[in-house]
């Protein structure tokens, strides 16, 4: 996954889901939800091929534990990896970068994230 480029709606509301805790598929669909107001449509068949395509570009991986005493019928939990974290940290400063044009904002000194 190329990180110059701007992150789809969707791929940034799953690794925000992530971005504090490991959760499996469907708590990051719920939250992706819960965060976009329902803005961001995610449906399950989607909501995967967007997941494999994150996996595979190392921004996220399956956790290697479950939580004591959860559900045994939940599926694989995921996490945030450090490629994803620098992921999330470069789309922001896009988008301040890019709040920054409009009128009344104020840009800010700062290195690039390229």
């Amino acid at each position: 996954m190329d990180m110059s480029e701007p992150l789809k709606p969707a791929v940034l509301h799953i690794l925000l889901a992530l971005a504090d805790e490991e959760r499996h598929g469907y708590a990051i669909m719920q939250a992706v939800r819960d965060q976009s107001g329902g803005a961001v449509p995610l449906r399950t068949g989607s909501f995967y091929r967007h997941l494999s395509q994150l996996i595979e570009g190392g921004l996220v991986a399956e956790a290697s534990s479950r939580r004591p005493g959860d559900d045994p019928r939940r599926g694989a939990y995921y996490k945030l990896t450090s490629r994803g974290r620098e992921a999330l940290s470069a789309e922001r400063a896009r988008l301040v970068d890019l709040l920054a044009t409009f009128p009344g904002g104020r840009r800010a000194a700062r290195k690039s994230h390229v």
